[in-house]
C-alpha cells in the first residue's frame, strides 16, 4: 500500500528520512523548528514537513527574508546578548499591538523560540524548513542590521535572484 503525504510519522521514522537521530528530532519539535501533534504521550510529525526540511522549496520572498535573518545571524553570534535583548523588546511590541490571530500565534511561538536561547534562534534565521520561513515572515529582529548592511544584504540577494533566472 502506497502511503499518502499527509501520513503522520513517529520520531524514529522522521529521524530514519532525515538521516538523524530520533533525539534530534525531538530537539527540532521541542525548539519549534519541527511542528507536531501529540497522540497520546508520543509525537507525530507529518510527513510533509520532515521531507520540507530535506529541501524546501522557498518563494522569492521567503528566500530574501533568509538571506536578512541570515545576516541577523552572524549579527547574533557576534553579540547575543544585545541581538537578543532588542528581539525580546520587539516581541513585546509586536504582541501589543497584536493580542489576536495569526500574528499572535506566530510571535507566541517566537517568544517559545527565544526562550529556548541562541541555538534555537540560529536555528529558526537559517533553517530552510516551511515553518522556520512562517516564523521569519513575523520576525522580532527589526532594527538588529544596520540600514548599510540591510541593503547589502538585499543588493546581493537582488544580483544573485537575477543571475540564477538568467541561467
Amino acid at each position: 500500500m502506497e502511503s499518502s503525504p499527509d501520513d503522520l510519522l513517529t520520531t524514529t521514522e522522521a529521524a530514519t528520512l532525515l538521516r538523524s537521530s530520533r533525539q534530534h528530532v525531538v530537539d527540532l519539535c521541542e525548539r519549534g523548528v519541527l511542528p507536531f501533534v501529540r497522540v497520546g504521550t508520543h509525537r507525530r510529525l507529518a510527513r510533509a514537513d520532515v521531507l520540507a526540511l530535506l529541501r524546501p522549496e522557498l518563494t522569492r520572498d521567503q528566500l530574501k527574508s533568509l538571506w536578512l535573518h541570515r545576516a541577523v545571524a552572524g549579527r547574533l553570534v557576534a553579540d547575543p546578548d544585545d541581538v537578543l535583548a532588542n528581539a525580546a523588546e520587539n516581541l513585546r511590541r509586536l504582541q501589543r499591538v497584536h493580542p489576536d490571530g495569526m500574528a499572535a500565534m506566530w510571535l507566541e511561538r517566537w517568544r517559545q523560540v527565544l526562550d529556548a536561547g541562541v541555538e534555537a534562534v540560529l536555528e529558526v534565521l537559517t533553517s530552510r524548513s516551511r515553518d522556520a520561513a512562517e516564523l521569519r515572515q513575523n520576525s522580532p529582529f527589526a532594527g538588529v542590521l544596520p540600514e548599510s548592511t540591510r541593503q547589502a544584504v538585499l543588493a546581493a540577494f537582488a544580483e544573485r535572484w537575477r543571475r540564477e533566472r538568467m541561467a
